[in-house]
């Protein structure tokens, strides 16, 4: 029986000098594997041969789920040259590639977290187009600013908790690094979210303490700090806990990493995540990049691309 479907290839391997096997992550389908007959010829129906993060509509058939499945069609889409030319972007991206793959089954359909990775690929791809003619025009300082206050405005209207919303109006900058990983950060949240593993962000995971009894709550990781006591409230990320973790109820995790104040914020609101410093998304990058190896139970590949020494 022929399918059609949305597609986003993951990982592409040679299977002979004319055919390819691929990892294809679907809308409809979830996450497939097929054999692509004939996609390295000159002349195939698959525009030419399949590179990662093509994607397009397909046509695939998968009468028996325990082998691979045979692609008939691919109408590929790039879209991303610019990621070409910026390898840390490039590298987040088969970051988030790799997250997906791992943390995805076999025809499980998530057709939110699809769309979630569609468009932080198109989202990162942008970050650089954005820079390349805000360097080519006179007016990519009007064009910077006026992309960056009309973030700020859509970004007061999102949910505290919607990392895949924030993906659309994350702030940027002009440093094209922290606005990537930005885009990384809220896309990973968005597919722990997605794949039903979402930690508990906005209170402790152990004792639930409510703000009135003047220990963690949303409202209190939301207040701003004074300077100068960063990190004084001693707030802490478990996975273990999949969570947050106050300074009454830390002792119990011996797992769990101290956070500043300023990341405990951020990873409550994903609203601070958009418009969060480098250093801070550093810092939340390496807790989530832990607590991914904690998951998978080792180390996912591409994560010592990611965080600089």
């Amino acid at each position: 029986m022929l399918t059609k479907d949305l597609a986003i290839c993951i990982r592409a391997v040679d299977y002979s000098e004319t055919s390819q096997i691929v990892t294809l992550f679907t809308r409809q389908a979830g996450k497939i594997s097929a054999i692509a007959k004939g996609s390295k010829r000159p002349k195939s129906a698959f525009d030419g041969p399949i590179e990662v993060f093509s994607h397009g509509k397909i046509v695939f058939s998968d009468s028996n789920r325990e082998k691979l499945a045979t692609l008939t069609e691919f109408e590929q889409q790039t879209g991303f040259s610019n990621l070409a030319s910026n390898l840390f972007a490039l590298n987040c991206c088969f970051f988030a590639a790799e997250l997906v793959d791992k943390l995805t089954n076999d025809y499980d359909p998530h057709p939110e977290l699809f769309d979630s990775f569609l468009r932080f690929l198109q989202n990162t791809n942008e970050v650089r187009a954005s820079l390349v003619r805000h360097s080519a025009s006179e007016g990519g300082s009007d064009e910077h600013n006026r992309h960056s206050e009309r973030s700020t405005a859509e970004s007061r209207n999102l949910s505290l908790t919607d990392p895949s919303a924030a993906l659309g109006v994350t702030a940027r900058t002009g440093n094209e690094r922290r606005d990537t990983l930005s885009l990384l950060i809220l896309f990973q949240l968005s597919l722990l979210k997605e794949i039903g593993l979402q930690p508990i962000l906005n209170a402790c995971v152990n004792c639930k303490t409510s703000h009135s009894t003047g220990r963690l709550t949303a409202e209190r990781l939301t207040t701003p700090v004074p300077s100068g006591v960063e990190g004084s409230h001693g707030f802490y990320f478990s996975s273990s806990a999949n969570g947050l973790i106050c300074k009454d109820c830390e002792a119990s995790f011996p797992d769990k990493i101290r956070l500043t104040n300023s990341a405990a914020n951020a990873l409550s609101n994903v609203k601070l995540i958009a418009e969060a410093d480098e250093k801070t998304l550093n810092e939340i990058e390496k807790i989530l990049i832990y607590h991914f190896t904690e998951i998978l139970g080792r180390p996912p590949k591409m994560a010592k691309y990611i965080l600089k020494d």
